[in-house]
């Protein structure tokens, strides 16, 4: 148990994806270590299969779960769920609001600023999860949301990325950061590394994520046809998940005359859904450090993916086999030679598999963060809490930087 107990409150707009799971391993290994911690999130969105996770994460809750509509871009509303929530927060008396994405963010940073304009001693931690980040800074709507981001960037005590590539997108997109950083890649469990077998009822290819356009569905729907205008068997698919794009893409495999190929199954946990397929195809157009990735690698099921955020990192020295995004015709000729070649894509993931297996542990992933809360409060972090943890500073930081509060509003 920690020696310095916290009251820890994770704030994300939507409780879905990788980020909600992220958010409850965390929250749950923090919750075990002694911690009181809270949850707010959106509550109009999320399906039964999200919000089944934080259902499961209540028990372990000692602060709870708070949810209220929170809409996706700035809206007036903002102001008025911003009160809100300050109200409960405030009432729930924080030691660190830890935001997750960019709403997620711009409320802890606000409240928690306000709180220590009263001379609550309260620190304030953002993790982008992309996000904002995923915005074209050439663009008028990437320009207004990484200006706020740098407003912001003087209300935030300490940052964790997920991935390299996500600490560089914001270095390049925003500025470089002069508040402590860690980036610390999200975790898995030690079950999640027993390999998944095809079922009986496995298809060629599965699809596992949100459906929407920056995961790339449509790119896997039109990879589908153009091989099946390659090859004399049709190729079948599984497409798995939910999301609010799902009546076009159902009327994308109609037009495509695909019906038979390519059939929905909603959302399931990840390890059921691998077993629906002989191989994953993760087609995004935009990534920070997806968990679909780690959780297939980890269960050595072949993975075709693309050259985005930190999956290059996790491939490693096979990241040359990733795919370029939003080219359905390259993806279609990878899927191919997957198809041609089974026991080459079998011995890829094997070799994944053992290369990944001491990199991406949730009980790590816990410790490095929980240890950066007690850094930046100046407490000595627990030895158990503080497992291979490894201060990685902002290059604008000095260490001692770290173990005294920053001077911030």
């Amino acid at each position: 148990m920690s020696p310095h107990p916290l009251r820890i409150i994770h704030c994300v707009r939507s409780p879905v994806g990788g980020t909600i799971r992220h958010i409850h391993d965390l929250a749950i290994a923090q919750a075990k270590a002694g911690h009181s911690v809270g949850v707010v999130c959106d509550s109009t969105t999320g399906s039964d299969f999200d919000v089944a996770i934080l259902e499961r994460m209540r028990p372990h809750l000692a602060l709870g779960i708070t949810r209220f509509a929170i809409q996706r871009h700035l809206t007036i509303q903002d102001l008025t769920g911003g009160l809100t929530l300050y109200r409960n927060v405030k009432a729930l008396r924080p030691d660190v609001l830890h935001g997750h994405g960019a709403k997620g963010g711009a409320y802890v940073r606000g409240i928690g600023t306000l709180l220590r304009l009263q001379g609550l001693d309260v620190v304030r931690v953002y993790c982008p999860h992309g996000g904002s980040l995923h915005y074209d800074p050439n663009r008028f709507e990437g320009r207004v949301y990484h200006l706020l981001e740098r407003v912001q960037a003087r209300l935030t005590d300490g940052l964790v990325f997920v991935s390299d590539y996500e600490r560089a997108a914001y270095e390049t997109k925003v500025l470089p950061p002069h508040e402590p950083v860690r980036v610390i890649y999200n975790g898995l469990n030690d079950a999640e590394f027993d390999p998944v077998r095809p079922g009986p009822d496995a298809r060629d290819f599965i699809y596992v994520g949100m459906l929407r356009d920056l995961k790339g569905p449509d790119l896997f729907i039109e990879a589908i046809y153009n091989l099946g205008l390659r090859r004399a068997a049709p190729v079948s698919a599984y497409i798995i998940g939910e999301g609010p794009d799902r009546p076009r893409y159902e009327r994308m495999i109609a037009d495509l005359g695909l019906g038979e190929q390519i059939t929905f199954l909603g959302a399931l946990p990840a390890r059921k859904a691998f077993e629906m397929g002989r191989a994953l195809v993760v087609p995004s157009r935009a990534e920070a450090m997806p968990y679909i990735v780690l959780e297939a690698m980890a269960a050595e099921v072949p993975l075709l993916a693309t050259r985005v955020g930190g999956i290059p990192e996790v491939f490693g020295r096979h990241a040359g086999r990733l795919v370029e995004p939003g080219d359905s015709h390259r993806l279609a000729s990878a899927m191919g030679e997957m198809l041609d070649a089974p026991e080459l894509a079998r011995a890829l993931a094997r070799d994944l598999r053992n290369a990944m297996a001491d990199r991406f542990s949730a009980t790590v992933m816990s410790s490095r963060i929980t240890d950066l809360y007690h850094l930046l409060r100046g407490q000595e972090p627990h030895p158990f809490e503080g497992v291979a943890a490894s201060p990685v500073l902002s290059k604008h930081s000095e260490p001692k930087s770290i173990l005294a509060r920053p001077s911030k509003p």
